[in-house]
């Protein structure tokens, strides 16, 4: 296979005096404390798993919308990660802050509307305040990722159609139910979204997992994933280090998972879609 990119790793500085904790919500996540990762761990665990290259998550559940550990940890290693950082796309300079924020070395965003430490609120994706961030995106053409669940489709789809210059990213395929397998009719409102072209899915850890319960099976979802939106639509993201496991055998996993697609869509999903999505990372 091609070269191995990962567009979701997080990382935790062990500095907090340099680095402090100021968590979105309020909440810090328990996994940011459990298992922090710096960036020192996580080119460590790259070498060892065989990735060459990361587009690096900023943690909200650990410092809100400063962006500056994941700023300055992907500084270090120029060429082989990227930072995805996180600004408050309702304040009223927002463009502001993503120009800074891009001047620092960002190269791309995420809006997280909940996950571990709060329920889902898709209320700011739609929001008339966030258009100038989403205009800014289309001109400098940074990627959105967005943290949701089914409830977001709605506004997810709307954003697509209002800015169709920014290449969305759907975290963790906004958790489908997958669950009542094949046709996978629970899943609709995502197999909805391939009518969208911007729209892209990242596989995280989590949809591997799904996609072994109930009536689900990987060989019957994934090919139909596939299918319906092209392997140039969906890209690979380990969730290290908040989904358990070295990165090792969250890479082991996904490749297990996806062994019933062919080679050349592995080789899309693993590396090749990731590289369309943050040009930096490409060779």
């Amino acid at each position: 296979m091609s070269s191995i990119i990962d567009i979701h790793p997080h990382v935790i500085s062990d500095d907090e005096g340099r680095y402090p904790p100021a968590p979105l919500f309020g909440k810090r996540s328990d996994w940011s404390q459990e298992r922090p990762c710096t960036v020192e761990t996580l080119i460590a665990a790259m070498d060892e798993a065989g990735v060459d290259k990361a587009a690096v998550v900023h943690s909200s559940t650990t410092y809100g919308f400063d962006n500056s550990y994941v700023v300055d940890a992907c500084s270090r290693y120029p060429g082989r990660l990227v930072a995805v950082g996180s600004v408050d796309v309702l304040e009223p300079d927002a463009v502001e802050t993503i120009r800074r924020w891009v001047d620092k070395g960002l190269k791309g965003l995420r809006l997280f509307t909940g996950g571990s430490t709060k329920e889902f609120d898709p209320s700011e994706l739609d929001d008339p305040r966030a258009f100038p961030a989403w205009e800014l995106c289309g001109e400098l053409g940074l990627p959105m990722c967005i943290q949701t669940g089914a409830v977001g489709l709605p506004q997810v789809t709307a954003l697509a159609r209002r800015f169709p210059d920014v290449p969305i990213i759907l975290d963790h395929l906004a958790r489908p139910d997958v669950s009542d397998g094949p046709p996978y009719a629970a899943a609709q409102s995502l197999f909805d979204l391939a009518a969208i072209p911007s729209i892209h899915l990242k596989l995280t850890p989590r949809i591997m997992g799904d996609s072994r319960k109930g009536a689900a099976t990987p060989e019957t979802f994934f090919p139909r994933l596939v299918e319906v939106f092209g392997a140039d639509r969906l890209a690979w993201g380990s969730n290290f280090p908040t989904s358990p496991g070295t990165l090792s055998e969250i890479r082991k996993t996904a490749e297990d998972r996806l062994s019933s697609l062919s080679e050349a869509d592995r080789a899309t999903i693993f590396g090749r879609t990731a590289k369309k999505l943050y040009p930096a990372l490409a060779d």
